[in-house]
């Protein structure tokens, strides 16, 4: 199996400018994503933590904004050493690509770097696998979140 990116592509039935609030502001990440978002700005070289759970097992994972470009396109990077800063080789790269269909978006969902992180096989297995799990679970929630969002 090849552990290199994950890919989705899926419908919102909002607008892109709508559905690109809901993936780079802290306010609105919080309703679909993780339990926690801070964000200094959603531009390039902002940076922020997003947090999942609480308590003593809190994950926490600091995020650094990569390309910002309303309403079209938003990455950002994650997933890297503490002390280091993200970039390639040492993060996962995460991209919404956002297209406009009739009245909603073709959100084309990305996230790479996997094998350039440099994991033995194991935990590179591991770690795609509980991405992909983790994205299963959570970009259906955005796509009813938007939806919500674009009636308000």
């Amino acid at each position: 199996m090849e552990y290199g990116s994950i890919s989705r592509e899926i419908h919102i039935e909002a607008t892109p400018e709508v559905v690109y609030q809901v993936i780079s502001r802290p306010e609105h990440l919080r309703e679909w994503w993780p339990d926690e978002a801070e964000l200094e700005a959603p531009v390039p070289g902002g940076t922020g933590t997003v947090s999942f759970g609480s308590g003593p097992d809190t994950k926490v994972e600091l995020l650094t904004v990569v390309e910002a470009d309303p309403p079209r396109r938003f990455a950002f990077r994650w997933v890297c050493e503490e002390g280091e800063s993200a970039g390639p080789g040492n993060s996962l790269l995460v991209t919404f690509d956002l297209v406009p269909t009739g009245n909603g978006t073709l959100l084309r969902f990305s996230e790479a770097g996997f094998r350039e992180k440099g994991w033995e096989a194991a935990v590179l297995e591991e770690a795609y696998q509980e991405h992909v799990r983790g994205w299963d679970y959570f970009l259906p929630r955005l796509v009813g979140y938007a939806a919500e969002v674009a009636t308000r």
